[in-house]
């Protein structure tokens, strides 16, 4: 008789649970490299627009106000940046513990099987010893030696 393993279903989810935690990991990532790109091109933005060199002191201070404006921008994608990758430090932690869930619950399926084979084991050997018993009896009875 052949004995399933209980928490089957429960392995199968552990493992569905990691899957999606990994695939936050990858999407996390993804939204690193997007807000570093887009904090790369805010910088260059910034570096590229100077000071207009004149005497005209509206484009100076309207050249200013809008530098200040993009060094905001930079920022802005900068925390960004931060902040994702605070979320893959997150997604990471969380496909840590999925794998670590899902390892228990492995382990828990490997002493199934083990425990299953030492009973399939123990069956066989207890059947072996009942035919060995059998034909010494029976070898008694004939008066003869078992074969």
């Amino acid at each position: 008789m052949t004995r399933r393993f209980k928490l089957s279903a429960v392995l199968r989810a552990r493992q569905a649970q990691e899957d999606a935690a990994r695939a936050a990991v990858v999407r996390a990532r993804g939204t690193i490299r997007a807000a570093q790109h887009e904090a790369g091109h805010r910088e260059r933005e910034l570096r590229a627009h100077g000071v207009p060199e004149g005497e005209v002191a509206k484009a100076v201070v309207a050249a200013l106000l809008a530098r200040r404006a993009m060094a905001a921008d930079v920022a802005l994608a900068q925390a960004t940046v931060g902040r994702a990758e605070e979320a893959r430090e997150e997604c990471a932690a969380a496909l840590t513990e999925a794998a670590r869930r899902r390892r228990v619950v492995e382990s828990l399926a490997e002493r199934h099987a083990a425990a299953r084979r030492a009973r399939d084991l123990a069956a066989d050997q207890a059947a072996l010893d009942e035919l060995a018993v059998t034909a010494a009896q029976r070898a008694a009875a004939r008066g003869g030696e078992p074969r």
